[in-house]
């Protein structure tokens, strides 16, 4: 490689981005840039925010509570390569939490219609919920959209050329240029005495006197449904030093505004946490969040253009400074002492701080966290009313869902291990941390046959009800229906309760622990459930730590060591049923045809038909015999037959209703019933399965000479399964056979 060539090279790529990306525009190309595309340059943060969330697009997800409205951009679309553009910074997505989304969502559009940014944005919940994920998700996409076109925004910079440009003065004047320079943006250092940023980031149109501005809106932007001009851009100002700037070139220039806008320097700037431009989060902490310096106090009066030198600048500096056109983050506001942010007070609900000298005009999102506890004291303050109506509360509790919370630890554990982690290994966390996270229901709340069924609904029987809709094999079909029905009602049944569910239990922090210290085993070499599961057996001893430990057990709720041996049972299931269909005992496709022929003969039962026997050629009654056998497997014992006959065909047709183009399904339709079906047929070959596994661990221990040739191609073929559908390697396939054997066939 040539080092010349590749510098070449790195020059030309870079040049030609900074110029597609028109980084740097004379106020003319800028006022271009915006009558190209008024409403992306007209927009206020929360418009900004908005569009940001808009622009990655949504999609439906199914929850409990029902179909609800994901955001796209909290999966970090960028960093997948789905969303083309400039990388953003890494991180873990949000998993779950649609509603504190779409209630920012909500918030952000009462902004954008009111046309300011009135409140502070809260999101509280308990420890380690996924407050600080929300928001950093927010900023990381704010930074990867502010790299795109369509989310292009600019400031300025006041520049004034040597005196190899401009001849005499170096304010204005009588004053004549080397050329017929229309502007001084595009000159390069060397030909610049001064540069002054604003570092308030002002709006560049604000350069436009208020009438003639407001006048240009008018013409160009048109209010509707989607688009509503803010009162910070509308009404807003320069800041104080830029003001001052303004003013004193003015007057030189004996009133002409031309030639004050030729030292106007339009420059693209990109948000950033890490170099704080318009994104930034605040920690705790006792100072005030903005303050100001004097600009011309060290700097020697001959640097500065003449125009200038007799003005006292002074620059402001802070979080809310470098947050302006953006967002800013109080981390955990709630632990600093109450007068380090009473100015929030007048700042959230005007959009103005006021400091000893000026006042500086926001236009940015404040966003904030606070945990529950904090909230709860807080709110007996005597200033918790006139906090409260420049809050927006955002509740953020921990995922109830085992689905969402194991993809929680997927992205981090599965993806990033330097080990192999076996199946089930982050199920089983996120299992048992759902579990103590779950309330007793209220049974009072309820009425008719949903109070008893509520009532009798144990802690695994709720969550596999939340997770997938599962219901109690113990029920009938009415039953099932029924609890199904009451679904929505027993997921928002503490919503309004101070101690509502998803308050307590184990935080996604402490499972991340837990997986941290069995991944660094040195006896094991992969990250497995067993191991999981004894490092949260050695987690339930330390009550002394946790408070979710000391909760007392309410009908087998908050019961964490019980918990244990709930998770491992499920654990056991999952291997059980892995190693069952890995040594081909009994395929799907048998007891989907068995369930087929029984659906195909009650149809005809129903309408009282008969059936083509395609053996004799003879139409024959429904097998009676047939379709009682199939229900004393999947049909509970204490339900009518005829009932449940009827309400399996009126299922049927139900979905053929809603999906008339769609295949019928009868495992998506009816998955309790398969569940017993798939049961029924394993349970008959249970010691089938004991002598294979035996074999297999004979063969891993390198005991496997004394199998025949086909039991030998017989584990070896349940291995290879094992591997191929589940995910096991030979280690952590002799660990799950062995936890197997122990549990459940050891007798």
């Amino acid at each position: 490689m040539n080092s010349l060539r590749y510098l070449k090279d790195v020059g030309d790529r870079v040049q030609t981005e900074f110029l597609r990306r028109r980084s740097i525009l004379s106020f003319q190309e800028y006022l271009d840039a915006f009558l190209e595309r008024p409403r992306a340059q007209a927009r206020s943060a929360a418009q900004y925010l908005r569009d940001c969330l808009d622009y990655y697009g949504t999609e439906t997800v199914q929850r409990p509570s029902g179909p609800q409205r994901r955001f796209k951009m909290f999966d970090r679309p960028w960093e997948s390569g789905s969303i083309a553009g400039a990388e953003g910074e890494s991180g873990t997505p949000v998993f779950g939490q649609e509603e504190a989304q779409n209630a920012i969502y909500r918030i952000l559009n009462t902004f954008v219609r009111r046309g300011r940014i009135n409140k502070l944005i809260l999101l509280h919940g308990p420890n380690g919920s996924a407050k600080s994920s929300i928001v950093a998700a927010l900023f990381a996409g704010l930074e990867h959209y502010s790299r795109l076109d369509e989310g292009a925004l600019y400031r300025f910079n006041w520049v004034f050329p040597s005196e190899k440009i401009i001849k005499g003065s170096i304010g204005f004047g009588e004053e004549k240029t080397s050329g017929h320079l229309t502007s001084f943006a595009h000159l390069d250092g060397e030909q610049l005495d001064a540069r002054i940023a604003c570092e308030m980031k002002c709006q560049p149109l604000w350069l436009l006197p208020r009438a003639e501005r407001l006048a240009l809106f008018a013409e160009t932007v048109k209010p509707d449904e989607s688009f509503h001009l803010a009162q910070a851009l509308a009404e807003g100002d320069l800041c104080h030093r830029c003001r001052q700037i303004y003013a004193a070139l003015l007057q030189t220039a004996g009133g002409d505004v031309l030639k004050v806008l030729r030292h106007v320097q339009v420059e693209r700037f990109f948000l950033s946490r890490r170099y704080l431009t318009g994104a930034v989060i605040v920690e705790p902490q006792m100072s005030v969040d903005a303050d100001y310096r004097q600009v011309t106090q060290d700097r020697s009066p001959g640097a500065l253009p003449p125009a200038l030198q007799n003005l006292t600048l002074f620059e402001p500096f802070g979080p809310l400074v470098s947050g302006n056109r953006g967002m800013v983050e109080f981390s955990d506001l709630l632990k600093r002492p109450l007068e380090s942010y009473k100015y929030l007070l007048g700042t959230v609900e005007t959009g103005v701080a006021r400091l000893a000298h000026f006042l500086m005009q926001l236009d940015c999102i404040l966003i904030a966290s606070a945990n529950e506890q904090h909230l709860d004291a807080f709110k007996e303050i005597p200033d918790w009313p006139s906090f409260k109506g420049r809050i927006e509360l955002v509740r953020v509790p921990y995922l109830r869902e085992v689905r969402e919370e194991q993809k929680v630890y997927d992205h981090q554990f599965v993806a990033g291990m330097n080990k192999h982690v076996a199946p089930h290994a982050t199920e089983v966390a996120a299992l048992w941390a759902v579990l103590t996270r779950l309330k007793r229901p209220t049974v009072e709340h309820y009425r008719g046959d949903a109070r008893a069924l509520v009532e009798k609904l144990a802690p695994l029987e709720k969550l596999q009800l939340y997770d997938n809709g599962r219901v109690p094999d113990r029920l009938n079909s009415n039953q099932a229906k029924e609890l199904r029905r009451t679904l929505a009602e027993l997921w928002s049944e503490s919503d309004a309760y101070p101690n509502y569910e998803g308050l307590g239990g184990a935080s996604a922090r402490e499972i991340k622990t837990v997986l941290d210290n069995a991944a660094q085993s040195p006896a094991a070499n992969c990250l497995t459930a067993q191991a999981v599961l004894e490092e949260l057996a050695q987690l339930v001893k330390d009550k002394s730590v946790y408070e979710f430990l000391q909760q007392p057990v309410v009908d087998g709720y908050h019961d964490a060591e019980a918990f244990l041996r709930v998770v491992e049972g499920v654990l056991l299931d999952r291997i059980d049923d892995e190693v069952r269909e890995a040594m081909g005992l009994v395929s799907a496709s048998q007891y989907r045809e068995l369930f087929e022929r029984y659906v195909q003969h009650v149809v005809a039962w129903t309408r009282g038909e008969k059936l083509f026997n395609q053996v004799t050629g003879d139409s024959e009654r429904p097998d009676e015999e047939m379709m009682a056998a199939t229900e004393a497997i999947i049909m509970v014992k204490s339900e009518d037959r005829r009932e449940f006959r009827r309400a399996l065909i009126s299922s049927i047709g139900a979905q053929k209703i809603d999906h008339p183009d769609e295949a019928l399904d009868y495992a998506q339709i009816f998955p309790d019933l398969f569940r017993r079906l798939r049961e029924h047929f394993f349970e008959e070959r249970k010691r089938t399965v004991r002598r294979n596994s035996e074999n297999v661990l004979r063969h891993l221990g390198g005991d496997g000479a004394q199998l025949l040739p086909k039991e030998l191609e017989a584990v070896k073929q349940a291995l290879a399964a094992m591997q191929e559908r589940s995910g096991y390697c030979v280690n952590c396939a002799k660990e799950a056979l062995v936890l197997l054997l122990s549990k459940r066939y050891a007798s």
